[in-house]
């Protein structure tokens, strides 16, 4: 793509002036360097802060009052703040299989996978990361991984692929699974950090190994209570799902990811300002177990989930401050979202229900995590590129899976006949150029699938013999999951109390008949 193309959106669209603020002071080894003399104009990098768990009404952006986010807050000031843009499905993993491959997770079944699960996106598979190097990019993913590794079995004591470096990652630093499964150890590129040869790792989710106490035999090591799920090997004061024996060397601290991960983030920038490059940056905030950094204990009155917001915002702070160091602000697309909705009570306790007050976390949303419910999928959603988006709050209806056409778009990059089935080109919507987006968005959650049509929402009926998980019970989430279909129209019920399906039976059935097409040949037949 030639330098005048990125010019010709500057001169498209109004220009932003940039808010100032005060930078959070931060540690020695987080400092800026210095702002090199020549950068590279001509694409435009694009940075992905995808945060977990975060629910719509979690920033001060959005309407919380219990926790600010100044970081967030500025981005959202200077760029475009959607107020109906999802995430294709409730859950972690679909999430963000359908953000990295622009198709639903639902094509390749694609569930909340278990620590020891093989890579479910295979080498060969077009991706977002390998888009972008075709039109030169630099790529890295940091942070939460939780998308499989190898081809199952994986012996962490050797190279561990296939990963992201074989699906057009170049450089990744990974929490392999989540940070409540072992192994808790970090991964960067193939191989486990700081790992001793000498005692070596064994990691089973069938049946215990190696001599490290559970939470089940001794209760009394434990920071937090936990569920029986997340009750095996204690790290950390923590009891994990799943039994790691070996590996001590190279154990994490939960308290350690802010700077560890921002410190990955932000050295990967700097190795490649001069160049487009492009970051995951994937959070395990505010996932459990939350254990934020000491310096972020008591900056809210809700526990360990309030200051894990504030945690988060810091770090995405840190990295918006360095983009303005380096000069590179300019060229630089910012995407802030979630992987799925809020959750309270998701396997320990850490007070975060009874602490919660008048926070909403969903905002005025129903449902959460897992959820079919709109509190399941629509995300606090900014898209930021200084001097070309424009700063505007937008109600176009978009999803996170068309990312991927509209960076194809940018970069006059043509896509394949079977290549991200379910992403739409969306660029002008995602610069603020126009509200006018998606006409239909399909709504994964753990039990059903949901249909938008504007302001009408759609749940098709879970078969009468289906049997839901029973972990799904305990979490006090409205699911949404009936054996009858429902119809809301949420122009008059944003909170989906009134199921009107009966009243409007052809409505119903237009919109099953169109879900049925979509789950059959996708949003680009």
């Amino acid at each position: 793509m030639k330098k005048s193309l990125s010019l010709a959106f500057c001169c498209a669209v109004l220009a932003v002036t940039a808010c100032t603020d005060q930078k959070t002071s931060i540690p020695e080894q987080l400092a800026p360097v210095a702002k090199p003399e020549q950068l590279s104009e001509e694409k435009p990098n694009l940075i992905v802060f995808y945060i977990d768990d975060l629910g719509y009404g979690d920033v001060s952006a959005y309407g919380a009052t219990a926790v600010i986010t100044p970081n967030i807050d500025k981005l959202a000031a200077k760029g475009v703040k959607f107020t109906d843009a999802h995430s294709t499905a409730a859950t972690c993993t679909p999430s963000r299989y359908s953000l990295l491959t622009g198709e639903h997770g639902f094509r390749n079944n694609a569930e909340i996978l278990p620590g020891d699960a093989p890579a479910i996106i295979r080498p060969g598979k077009p991706t977002l990361p390998s888009l972008l190097k075709k039109a030169g990019y630099t790529t890295a993913v940091v942070g939460k991984w939780h998308l499989g590794l190898g081809d199952g079995l994986v012996n962490w004591n050797e190279a561990v692929k296939p990963g992201p470096l074989e699906i057009g990652f170049d450089y990744s630093f990974l929490l392999p699974a989540t940070g409540d499964r072992v192994p808790t150890v970090y991964l960067e590129n193939h191989h486990v950090v700081n790992l001793d040869p000498q005692d070596p790792i064994t990691v089973s989710y069938n049946e215990k190994v190696g001599d490290r106490p559970t939470g089940i035999e001794q209760p009394e090591l434990l920071r937090m209570t936990a569920d029986r799920q997340h009750s095996q090997t204690i790290v950390n004061g923590i009891s994990r799902i799943g039994t790691m024996a070996g590996g001590e060397s190279a154990l994490w601290v939960d308290e350690d990811f802010p700077d560890i991960f921002t410190a990955k983030a932000l050295q990967f920038i700097r190795d490649n300002q001069k160049q487009p490059f492009f970051l995951f940056h994937s959070f395990q905030d505010i996932h459990v177990p939350r254990l934020p950094n000491p310096r972020f204990k008591g900056t809210t009155k809700m526990g360990p989930r309030g200051d894990a917001i504030v945690q988060m915002d810091w770090m995405v702070g840190q990295v918006l401050n360095e983009l303005d160091t380096l000069g590179i602000a300019e060229n630089t697309i910012v995407v802030f979202t979630s992987d799925n909705g809020p959750v309270l009570d998701d396997g320990y306790d850490d007070m975060a229900a009874q602490m919660l007050g008048d926070h909403k976390p969903a905002g005025p949303f129903k449902g959460g995590k897992y959820s079919a419910f709109e509190g399941g999928t629509r995300m606090p959603t900014i898209v930021h590129w200084q001097g070309t988006s424009v700063a505007i709050e937008s109600d176009a209806l978009i999803s996170q899976v068309d990312l991927y056409a509209s960076m194809a778009n940018l970069l006059n990059i043509e896509l394949g006949a079977d290549e991200a089935l379910d992403s739409q080109n969306m660029l002008p919507a995602l610069l603020g150029k126009t509200t006018t987006a998606r006409e239909y968005l399909i709504e994964e959650s753990v039990g059903t699938l949901g249909l938008r049509n504007g302001h009408w929402k759609y749940i098709a009926p879970i078969p009468s013999d289906k049997i839901l998980p029973g972990w799904l019970s305990n979490k006090d989430i409205e699911m949404g999951y009936e054996k009858e279909a429902q119809l809301y129209d949420l122009a008059s019920d944003i909170g989906e109390q009134v199921n009107i399906a009966s009243k409007h039976p052809q409505v119903v059935a237009e919109l099953q008949e169109k879900l049925e097409y979509l789950k059959a040949n996708g949003f680009r037949k």
